[in-house]
């Protein structure tokens, strides 16, 4: 009897469609949800920006543990990875990350210069990267791409804000100085497109230096009543005590990126930062609840204020569990999972945001100043708005391949 129903043609057909059929609904079932999500953060932890990394790396952690462990409902592994500030080495480490450690998505980049070079592989890899730091313009403009999407700004953003201040505290002379990278050119750019003065001195130094004293010597001269700077991390904290130290702050009022009157500068160069004016796009003080449950347990499980680097990083994890859980699992559903990370759907640290068409926010910028708090720590205050609902000056540019 068994071998005269396999015998007929029609029970092995029909035999054959159950059994396609039941292949196709376990291949779906597996699709549909993922036992767990990989991220691979790639930062750099090493070197002159290491605390850089370390702020968007503890931020990031912050939000998987908000979340039990968990990114969009699915238990977490992150990879964390050196970058070694060096093009080449964060280029192989990727490449490690994508193909051998099968990663979801990709964070954690700090500078442009490294995330040009590893952008494009990671992009081919049909990889989500979700930027906690780097924004550059050729991302936001005619490189856009489906795969890249900034959890925290676009390079010339917070430089446009500070160039809107100089402006409108009546600054006749800008004095402006930049590391000779992408990021670097993208800042004083922003800047001058909306500071309305005359820039007597426009000056690009080596990512790796440290003593300005023949950058100083030149603002001296210049004529300068504002001086503006973008040097992140270590650079910074170098540059404005050799400011402070030359006596130029007598005569010149200095003014930065949210990076350059950070808390980990502030924290490393103490009372000569009282006074210095910085835009973000976020601040500790925002009033929301989101940020008020980020900014205590940050300085809680980390004995520190959090950074913008801490809260962008805290952001792109958030980013990610939102679309993770709004796709139910589903990673390999890439169309639906960019759809998800396009809506943004989780409450942002740095209050209401959206994305625009090249995947970079559209947000508002404030104007912070350094002083002291109730409990006299030199920290910064959120004083207003620069910016509202604030977009990048390539999204035109942008012809975000489908």
């Amino acid at each position: 009897m068994f071998n005269a129903l396999h015998s007929n043609p029609l029970h092995r057909t029909a035999l054959r469609a159950v059994s396609v059929a039941a292949a196709l609904a376990c291949l779906a079932g597996a699709a549909q949800a993922a036992d767990q999500v990989k991220v691979g953060l790639l930062s750099t932890l090493s070197g002159p920006g290491a605390a850089l990394g370390v702020d968007i790396r503890d931020g990031f952690n912050l939000a998987v543990k908000h979340a039990g462990g968990k990114i969009g409902g699915l238990p977490a592994e992150v990879i964390v990875a050196d970058d070694q500030m060096s093009p080449d080495a964060a280029k192989q480490t990727a490449d490690r990350l994508i193909k051998r450690d099968k990663v979801d998505f990709m964070t954690g980049v700090v500078f442009s210069t490294i995330m040009l070079a590893v952008g494009q592989p990671i992009f081919a890899s049909k990889t989500f990267y979700i930027s906690a730091n780097a924004g550059p313009s050729q991302y936001a403009g005619a490189q856009c791409n489906p795969y890249f999407f900034s959890a925290s700004y676009q390079n010339d953003n917070m430089h446009e804000a500070v160039g809107k201040t100089v402006t409108d505290k009546g600054f006749k002379k800008a004095a402006i100085l930049a590391p000779n990278y992408p990021a670097g050119k993208d800042a004083l750019a922003g800047f001058k497109r909306y500071f309305k003065g005359e820039v007597v001195m426009e000056t690009y130094t080596p990512l790796s230096q440290l003593d300005y004293g023949a950058e100083l010597s030149k603002m001296r001269a210049s004529g300068a009543d504002a001086v503006y700077i973008f040097l992140p991390g270590g650079l910074g904290i170098n540059f404005i005590k050799q400011f402070v130290g030359a006596g130029l702050s007598k005569d010149m009022t200095l003014f930065g990126p949210g990076f350059s009157g950070d808390e980990d500068v502030i924290k490393a160069v103490g009372e000569p930062m009282l006074g210095m004016f910085n835009t973000a796009q976020w601040g500790h003080d925002l009033n929301n609840a989101a940020n008020k449950r980020f900014v205590a347990d940050f300085q809680k499980d980390y004995g520190r204020l959090p950074t913008l680097y801490a809260a962008q990083g805290y952001d792109a994890a958030r980013l990610m569990d939102a679309a993770v859980r709004d796709v139910k699992g589903n990673l390999d559903n890439k169309e639906a999972l960019r759809k998800a990370l396009e809506a943004a759907k989780f409450e942002s640290v740095r209050g209401a945001f959206k994305f625009n068409t090249n995947h970079f926010p559209i947000q508002d910028y404030y104007l912070r100043v350094i002083t002291k708090d109730a409990q006299g720590r030199i920290t910064n205050r959120t004083l207003g708005k620069v910016f509202q609902k604030h977009t990048d000056a390539y999204a035109a540019e942008c012809k975000m391949p489908s």
